[in-house]
């Protein structure tokens, strides 16, 4: 029924948490996972100038990169991994990686490392759910 599915990641609790069930669930259909990670511009020292080499770099220097978690799970249990990472707007990034690789089914953390409760989901689940033409597992 997928067979690829998208986890959005920032490194949170939640992301892992869903990071989880779409492993479970990528396990249950032979699917490939696409872990990414969008830089948000809007709130980190990296902007859309930097080539992908410099931002790599700057994300190892201060946290490790958060797909590597997810990656190395993915691999852990045999499932084909496409890590990915991304400088813009969450949002914008995720919905645009899902038009460009036919994803089929996105499972993502309902608030990331922002925190943010102001919605029942988080703004950029929200925004994702509200905008893409996939069905989406908001854990």
């Amino acid at each position: 029924m997928y067979e690829s599915i998208l986890i959005p990641t920032d490194g949170s609790e939640r992301a892992t948490v869903a990071a989880e069930h779409a492993l479970e669930i990528a396990d249950l259909h032979d699917a490939t996972v696409h872990v990414l990670y969008v830089v948000d511009v809007r709130m980190s020292p990296i902007d859309e100038t930097m080539d992908h080499d410099e931002v790599l770099e700057l994300l190892e220097e201060v946290s490790g990169k958060p797909t590597t978690p997810v990656v190395e799970q993915a691999r852990d249990r045999d499932i084909p991994v496409i890590e990915e990472i991304r400088i813009g707007v969450p949002y914008e990034g995720i919905r645009e990686y899902i038009n460009e690789h036919d994803i089929d089914f996105v499972v993502m953390g309902t608030h990331g490392r922002t925190g943010l409760d102001h919605t029942l989901l988080g703004s950029t689940v929200d925004r994702i759910v509200r905008t893409v033409d996939v069905p989406v597992l908001a854990v």
